[in-house]
């Protein structure tokens, strides 16, 4: 057990690709937690399948290094705005954060959130400055950005006067002044040491400890993970839970979980000021109390943010059900989902009021969403999606929606565009800058509505060169109408092969998203129609075969290559009178009321 003094609790927060995880993976090589012939993967904590492929944090973790004689607790924190979940329940578990910024690019506004949460809960937040050995790195600047966006997120003067440090997580060195020779991290972990405060709490007193996250094992149930905030607890000691509402449980200790370096390990007993996971509570969930039972009190709710966007998923309906996936049955989605609440807090999973067909998921984003479908998708299962909705309330009667903070970088030449594009959506431009380099940065206010499905056409506007990422800011006045999908779709009128003779004669229509060979039913998307309306198609259909020899050559049939969705993509396209039908190996749309024929067929009967 280590003296409270001893211990050292830091988060690393920082926008999408600023170096979090690569400077993480050399803190922990340098540390001397690995064995000199273990082989250590890059991003090694990014352990999750998902997170590798993606090259993003989905979840935040912990881990614990021993430097000189101190334990340092650090959890890595996701850099996407929509697992702000996950950053929100971490910061009540720190001390201070590590605030990495590129040395290029200055502070962005996915680090917003997370350190104007930090300054509110009084955290003294460490500047790192990352990337300082890149060719354009300009890290006064960035210094200075970050001063400004302290300022403007109304940091005290304590908090404005922070500590910082420069750092190359890539080639594993930190220094504390420009020119200084580059060595390792030392420079960055005697910072942390010296800048860090020790955790409040002493050994003394009976324990106490809030759950600021759950883990969840099939074996052990539920695990409460925080920091103890007074008092020490080990293996079999009797603790009771108090939950929101004030019940009062008692259970007992089964087992104790602390971290070193990469592993889980078991550990008999605990103390104040450690990060741990306890399990023996079943049903423990977030902001639960844990305590003794000579001294029961209650700490105050943990409160999490408001899912945005909804969707709704329902059984795969098409005719090529069960073809590719195993689970396909209501029942087994409703099982499945019913798991994940028990583990994913910042979820919301609900029924849909007089539909036993469908559930609705409430989520921070399209992204949010896409990870938890994603991840069933590979489990096996097939599944209906329907296009995200945002999640509205009534305030004193009248309806408010989400807005987002939109920071966007193009070449000069697009930013024309992209004003029109984000006004016609209800965006309001905020500021507007250019850098010598020809490079506009700009920041709108725009509802969530607005965003949905706008990304797949912002990369295309500013020709792959445009950069736009967006934060949840508040809810707000319902803005009204916002224009949609400006292109209808092509919609197959039968089942069959897709054939290359029809998708030549279709591809003059529009842009396609299938190619020869594949399979394709009536009501299905086969493409986009270069028109705003929709129209019905015939995919299957092969060139006719007769005696007669053609006068010339046939036309060689050259085609464009087809344009294949992420799933995210797909959820962003379609319209409300559409589906994105989801298997292991496939991602199609289609239509929810099929072609006029079908209309007609099911009108007659």
């Amino acid at each position: 057990m280590f003296d409270p003094q001893k211990i050292r609790n830091i988060a690393i927060i920082a926008h999408i690709d600023h170096g979090k995880t690569t400077l993480l993976d050399n803190l922990l090589k340098q540390s001397n937690i690995f064995r000199d012939n273990e082989k250590i993967p890059e991003r090694v904590m990014d352990s999750y399948d998902q997170e590798r492929e993606r090259g993003i944090t989905i979840f935040a973790k912990h881990t614990s290094v021993y430097y000189k004689d101190f334990k340092v607790n650090i959890i890595d924190t996701p850099g996407h705005a929509d697992f702000s979940g996950e950053v929100e329940r971490v910061l009540g578990m720190v001390n201070c954060v590590l605030l990495l910024i590129d040395a290029q690019e200055g502070p962005m506004p996915q680090t917003r959130f997370v350190l104007s949460q930090a300054l509110k809960m009084g955290l003294r937040p460490i500047v790192v400055l990352n990337k300082i050995d890149r060719p354009h790195a300009n890290p006064d600047r960035a210094l200075d950005l970050a001063f400004d966006l302290f300022m403007e997120l109304g940091a005290n003067d304590e908090q404005l006067d922070f500590p910082y440090i420069y750092a190359s997580g890539f080639n594993g060195y930190a220094i504390a002044k420009l020119g200084d020779e580059p060595k390792d991290l030392a420079p960055l972990f005697d910072l942390i040491l010296e800048a860090c405060p020790p955790p409040p709490g002493s050994l003394e007193l009976p324990f106490l400890m809030q759950a600021a996250t759950i883990a969840y094992d099939d074996y052990l149930g539920r695990l409460a993970t925080g920091r103890i905030l007074e008092g020490t607890i080990k293996k079999g000691d009797l603790f009771v839970r108090v939950d929101r509402l004030g019940n009062h449980t008692q259970h007992k200790v089964t087992k104790i979980e602390g971290h070193l370096g990469l592993k889980k390990v078991e550990i008999e007993d605990a103390g104040a000021g450690d990060i741990v996971s306890i399990a023996g509570a079943v049903e423990a969930d977030i902001g639960d109390t844990l305590c003794f039972p000579e001294n029961i009190v209650q700490l105050p709710p943990i409160t999490l943010a408001e899912p945005t966007v909804s969707i709704e998923m329902m059984v795969n309906t098409s005719p090529l059900v069960g073809r590719e996936g195993k689970h396909v049955t209501m029942n087994k989605l409703r099982e499945r989902l019913a798991r994940e609440k028990k583990a994913n807090i910042s979820l919301k999973i609900e029924d849909v009021e007089g539909r036993d067909d469908a559930i609705r998921i409430c989520g921070r984003g399209e992204l949010h969403l896409a990870v938890l479908i994603e991840a069933m998708r590979r489990e096996n299962f097939e599944m209906a999606i329907s296009k995200p909705k945002v999640i509205t309330k009534e305030v004193d009667g009248v309806t408010q929606e989400p807005i987002e903070h939109v920071h966007v970088e193009v070449p000069e030449e697009f930013s024309g565009t992209v004003i029109e594009d984000l006004s016609k959506r209800k965006g309001e431009m905020r500021s507007l800058s250019t850098s010598e380099h020809g490079l506009t940065t700009m920041t709108f206010l725009v509802p969530t509505r607005g965003l949905m499905g706008y990304r797949n056409d912002f990369l295309t506007r500013t020709s792959g060169l445009g950069i736009l990422t967006s934060i949840f800011e508040s809810f707000v006045p319902w803005k009204g109408e916002v224009v949609g999908r400006t292109r209808g779709v092509l919609i197959s009128n039968s089942a069959g092969k897709a054939n290359g003779y029809a998708l030549f004669n279709l591809q003059e229509r529009g842009s396609l998203f299938v190619k020869p060979g594949d399979e394709v039913y009536e009501g299905m998307v086969v493409g986009e129609h270069a028109r705003e309306n929709d129209l019905v198609v015939n995919a299957t259909k092969a060139k006719q075969l007769t005696n007669v020899r053609a006068a010339g050559s046939d036309e060689n049939i050259i085609l464009s290559p087809p344009r294949k969705f992420t799933l995210e993509q797909a959820i962003d396209y379609i319209e409300d009178d559409e589906l994105v039908e989801i298997t292991p190996s496939s991602i199609r749309m289609r239509k929810l009321y099929l072609t006029e024929n079908e209309r007609k067929r099911h009108a007659r009967s």
